[in-house]
């Protein structure tokens, strides 16, 4: 809704408004509209709603006059009616909040409206463009009003159920199934319950049946697997009753039916895909929307896949029969691969079929290679992978027959991820020139490959050229740093523009300083650092920044940057650009903000502006939502999102009274309550006053709606016991994307299944699958069943999981369901000393993923070579791997490639955390002579000092660096082994390189004396320790943590909150307890939050009262503090400032919200 400074105010008022003073009423009513009259007798009835819809008919066909207003007061007063202004205002309000705040009731009123009013709230519902009710000074925003509406929860609940029951009596099916569509998309399918299928006609028109069936089919991946078999079964008992088969040994599936079902074919039975007609399933394939509809069924099984296949190849739609193909042309083919035979062109039309199609007798090179082109779409899959590698790998081999890999390496697609290292060093540079065109747009390439499909392409290129660089795609990431320096300092620049810049996130922190540091060097330092896009912009130093004056808000829009780098340009710009709206769309320039800032902002132009805070809530800090959440307060507490009372203490939560607790759940529900509030017994509170506004109880699905992200924060008695049995479907579906449920919070999840679903050994493949992210809360024992039942469901849910590693019991599961369903050896009798032992194979490690990690490191060991060739990037990727396990794997890398010596690059880049296992003396017989092997072993956070310094010494011998030679890129890209340098070495690190990579430095936890040693030389770069800026104390991070303690309380308090996090927890103790309590006081959310239980003892009591006051959010000083009694208690008048963002109260689904042309307060 607008936001013009006018008051918010509702329905009616307005019109009664008009010369209720000064005006004389009309004595006779008898020329006022049925409609109107209708519309005066809702309002005496106190049916506002009804009233409003009176009115939005009434504009539909008639013109609003100015004498209308009056005419309608007569009326009332000709009914004796005692309406004063204010007690029609009340009296609306109050309706409003009951309305607003308790849905169920807007239900109620819906239901009961006549058919009428009841048809006129439907058509505003399906009204495509906004809508105004224009009453000459006062205009309604229906279109406005109708958007919020339908995002509102509970109140876009109420309109779906509404409108299911009771919109096909009064308006055509057409009309309501486009309705229903808007508001099931609106709530992502989660309303698409089970149950609720129960309640969808059966009678509907063939174009309303389809167009209900579309709306399903685009939220098939939003609903859940219960509801996806309740949806098929009313599609099919529609389309079946439709059928004209009379014999059971013929399917009711047409080709029109199969279309139509769309994702939801995966549900048929086998027994019923056997039966299709050949002439249905013909003539579906060459429907020209097949192959897109069959691109999409990517949760369909094997078994159901081989039974299509088998019903295609039975109709006369053959690979053999040429007459079958349909309209084909070449244009689909490769470039890499002249056009096949017309005969092999109908692969393309089998969608994800193809990646099953198994029928490899007498096929031909040429086919094979048809085939693998087609199955690039079945990484689109939902499991099944490694049943599709074994497919690729079978038809690479049929594709390589009678040919060498450098003249088919262009034409087998993305299968040639599965080659292996001997493979692709065997190919010839001009074999992967030629074949460019294909390498570059595979996805799924391991680095190691990546590293040396590089090397080929670039092998007879001395410097590599901007043409070359840009047609290497994918394999950019395999280009050495050193070869990026080597550029041309004209190619860089243009390359970092195209190409470079599409895959950033693939290179290396040292590849991307490398460029970034050539650039810089190549020429005029202020147009370099402009011109660098998006991604790359956050490499740039703050040093190289400060040397820039000529930025704008314009060009900073796209560009990702560091809080530093934000804190420095917002200052800088604010110099320059007096409208804050300019800065603060300026993309992420927002991080920039400081209290200071937004301190200075007068009342209404922090008002206007506090959209762009809102709209970028996830990129501000936790002090710097505490200083919005301040201001706010003081300036305008009566119109404050709620949401912002958790960054103030926690007394001030005692100010939202019970009538607000609906609009604070919805506010705090939308926010992020874990970047709020950090301090664990702040959050203790904040939670207590949800459960207070809970009653300690979710009782229906419209409270559901309004937790919003709360639910992930819920008390364990509350998920136990509180959530009623209506309640917990829709809460369950809520707590299933909660990334970090407490212990005690799992628990209580796992006992209401228990009682819901009883055991998982009775649990159906619906239940498996809807309840895939709770499975890891079942011990091993309970997931056997489903291990045996449902082994891919299983699986699938492994390979699902980020994050923290599940549980080693869930881990255990996935094991023995793998174990049990593998066809291959289980021992590997072959090796000697392996009699018996049980061993992975290549389709093992590839399903098991983390759960490799319950081999035992015999089985490892005895692994056969090719398996761990293939599977060596995997392993090295599995982070549960213990210290016996990588010593077995390790071992095996030397049986496979021999000494570490004899390792090249991409043997040591495979190796991922394997690496961890080798010794000191290992380490140091690594070939470390380039910066990004290095790099990649730096990855690493597990190395021990001892390991550190061995990476770092062997580097500097290799390569024949010393200390004062590095590059700005070797610092970064020797990552954590840069904490391994001896101290004396540290100042004759250059100044010119250190300076670049300050920030990067800044993220190492290194010992006390390494960091006051960086610190020396930070003040070099930024001055002494008194002259650093907001910005600067960003950059350091770290760093900052070797302050003295001379220099750590010289620092202006205001500078507290722009230490980092990790530089707080890296000061000794016995330097953090000499800041003042001041000092202290002024940490901020986040930065009080860092302070480790070492730290916290050696403070003294006034000390930790400071800290507690900066967890909590409070200011400073205890005299800034603004009474917590003084509370935002609120109603839904009109009267906010300016500017101010329309509270709940008056947003979300209220019908009656109306723009008027004069504060409330100042009609007579």
């Amino acid at each position: 809704m607008s936001q013009e400074p006018t008051t918010y105010t509702l329905f009616l008022f307005l019109a009664l408004s008009h010369g209720v003073a000064s005006q004389r009423i009309p004595d006779s009513s008898e020329d006022l509209h049925p409609l109107l009259q209708k519309m005066a007798e809702e309002i005496i009835d106190g049916s506002y709603l009804n009233a409003l819809l009176d009115l939005i008919q009434f504009q539909s066909s008639h013109v609003w006059t100015a004498d209308l207003s009056h005419r309608v007061l007569a009326y009332l007063n000709s009914r004796h009616i005692p309406f004063t202004i204010a007690s029609l205002q009340a009296a609306m309000e109050n309706h409003l909040e009951q309305r607003l705040h308790q849905p169920q009731k807007l239900l109620e009123d819906l239901r009961e409206t006549d058919a009428q009013r009841f048809r006129t709230a439907m058509r505003w519902l399906l009204e495509d463009k906004n809508g105004h009710l224009d009453l000459k000074d006062t205009v309604i925003d229906l279109g406005e009003i109708r958007e919020q509406a339908l995002q509102s929860p509970g109140v876009n609940r109420s309109l779906f159920l509404v409108t299911l029951e009771r919109c096909f009596q009064v308006l055509n099916s057409l009309e309501c199934v486009e309705i229903l569509g808007r508001l099931l998309r609106g709530s992502s399918g989660s309303f698409l319950q089970p149950d609720i299928t129960e309640r969808l006609p059966r009678d509907l028109r063939e174009d309303a049946f389809k167009n209900l069936s579309a709306v399903f089919k685009d939220l098939y991946d939003q609903t859940s697997a219960h509801s996806q078999r309740a949806v098929y079964s009313w599609m099919t008992g529609i389309l079946q009753t439709s059928s004209n088969a009379t014999d059971d040994s013929v399917s009711w599936v047409s080709a029109e039916k199969l279309w139509i079902l769309g994702r939801y074919m995966v549900h048929l039975p086998f027994e019923e895909i056997t039966k299709i007609s050949p002439l249905e399933i013909g003539l579906f394939i060459s429907y020209d929307n097949a192959t897109k509809q069959l691109d999409t069924v990517y949760d369909i099984t094997p078994e159901l896949a081989q039974a299509f296949l088998e019903r295609i190849s039975s109709s006369n739609f053959s690979m053999r029969n040429t007459s079958t193909i349909h309209r084909q042309g070449n244009a689909m083919w490769p470039p890499a691969l002249s056009p096949p035979p017309q005969s092999l062109l109908f692969s393309h039309r089998l969608g994800l079929l193809v990646c099953f199609y198994d029928d490899l007798e007498l096929l031909d090179a040429t086919v094979a290679q048809v085939l693998l082109h087609q199955m690039i779409k079945c990484s689109q899959l939902r499991g099944f992978q490694a049943g599709v590698q074994k497919l690729k790998a079978k038809l690479l081999d049929i594709a390589t027959e009678n040919q060498t890999l450098n003249e088919t390496l262009g034409s087998l697609s993305d299968a040639v991820v599965g080659l292996t290292f001997s493979q692709l060093e065997s190919l010839s540079p001009e074999a992967v020139h030629g074949a460019i065109s294909t390498l570059n747009q595979v996805s799924g390439w391991a680095k190691s490959q990546v590293i040396i499909l590089s090397a080929k392409y670039l092998a007879h290129e001395k410097v590599p050229s901007f043409y070359n660089v840009s047609q290497m795609g994918a394999l950019l990431a395999g280009v050495s740093t050193q070869a990026f320096c080597s550029m041309d300092c004209k190619d860089l620049p243009q390359a970092l523009r195209s190409t470079i810049s599409q895959h950033v996130s693939d290179l290396s922190p040292a590849q991307q300083q490398g460029v970034l540091s050539k650039m810089i060097e190549a020429g005029d330092p202020a147009s370099g650092i402009v011109e660098i896009p998006g991604a790359f912009f956050k490499e740039v130093s703050l040093f190289d920044l400060r040397r820039e004056p000529t930025f704008n808000p314009t060009v900073l829009k796209d560009k990702e940057l560091r809080r530093s780098q934000a804190l420095f340009l917002y200052e800088l710009l604010l110099k320059t650009t007096r409208r804050p709206g300019e800065l603060l769309s300026a993309g992420q320039l927002v991080k920039g903000v400081t209290c200071s800032h937004i301190d200075a902002m007068n009342t209404d132009s922090f008002l206007a502006h506090f959209r762009y805070f809102e709209n970028n809530l996830f990129l501000l800090s936790p002090y710097q939502a505490n200083c919005l959440a301040w201001k706010y307060w003081e300036v305008s507490r009566l119109s404050m999102p709620l949401f912002l009372l958790a960054a103030l203490p926690a007394s001030y939560l005692a100010s939202v009274p019970a009538s607000q607790c609906v609009p604070f759940l919805i506010s705090l529900g939308k926010s992020r309550l874990d970047s709020l509030v950090l301090d664990s017994h702040k959050k203790t509170s904040v939670l207590r006053k949800v459960q207070q506004c809970l009653g300690d109880s979710i009782a229906d699905e419209y409270t559901v709606d309004i937790m919003g992200n709360l639910l992930c924060h819920l008390p364990a008695t509350i998920i136990d016991r509180g959530i009623s049995p209506r309640a917990w479907p829709p809460a369950l579906h809520g707590l299933r994307d909660c990334p970090d449920l407490s212990p005690e919070q799992k628990a209580a999840v796992r006992r209401r299944l228990l009682e819901q679903y009883g055991l998982p050994q009775n649990w159906t493949a619906e239940t498996t699958k809807d309840l895939g992210p709770f499975l890891v809360l079942f011990s091993a024992d309970e997931l056997s069943p489903i291990a045996t039942k449902f082994p891919d469901t299983l699986q699938q849910t492994a390979s699902k999981l980020a994050g923290t590693p599940p549980p080693k019991e869930f881990l255990w599961a996935v094991f023995e369901s793998v174990r049990n369903s593998s066809d291959e050896s289980p021992t590997s009798d072959a090796i000697p000393g392996c009699h018996g032992v049980l061993a992975p194979s290549s389709d093992d490690v590839f399903k098991l993923a983390e759960a490799n990690a319950c081999w035992a490191p015999e089985g490892l060991l005895c692994m056969e070579e090719d398996t761990f060739i293939r599977s060596v990037e995997l392993l090295g990727a599995v982070k549960g791997f213990s210290l016996p396990q990588l010593l077995a794997l390790k071992e095996k890398a030397v049986q496979v490639w021999d000494m570490p010596s004899y390792w090249r690059e991409h043997h040591i880049v495979s190796l991922g955390r394997i690496a961890l296992a080798l010794n000191e003396s290992e380490l140091e017989q690594l070939d470390l002579s380039s910066i990004d092997t290095v790099a990649f072993l730096s990855q690493q956070t597990e190395w021990t000092p001892g390991q550190a310094k061995s990476i770092l010494r062997g580097f500097l011998d290799d390569s024949g660096y010393k200390i004062q030679d590095l590059k700005s890129f070797h610092l970064v890209g020797l990552g954590a082994t840069l904490c391994a340098v001896n101290i004396t070495e540290i100042p004759l690190i250059k100044i010119s390189e250190f300076r670049v990579v300050v920030a990067r430095i800044g993220t190492l936890l290194c010992s006390t004396h390494v960091l006051a040693e960086f610190k020396r030389k930070a003040e070099v770069v930024f001055g002494d320790p008194t002259e650093w800026t907001s910005s600067v104390l960003q950059e350091l991070g770290t760093i900052a943590a070797g302050l003295t303690k001379a220099e750590l309380r010289m620092l202006d308090k205001d500078l507290m909150p722009y230490f980092q996090p990790s530089a707080i927890k890296c000061l000794p103790d016995e330097i953090f307890k000499e800041l003042s309590a001041e000092q202290i006081a002024c940490l901020g959310p986040e930065n009080a939050a860092a302070v480790t239980h070492a730290q916290r003892q050696r403070l003294s009591a006034v000390q930790l009262q400071s800290l507690q006051r900066a967890l909590d959010g409070a200011k400073a000083q205890p005299w800034q503090d603004a009474p917590a009694s003084a509370g935002p208690t609120r109603t839904p008048t009109s009267g906010s400032p300016p500017g101010a963002p329309i509270s709940w109260g008056l947003g979300p689904g209220c019908f009656l919200l109306v723009l008027m042309a004069k504060p409330l307060w100042g009609v007579a």
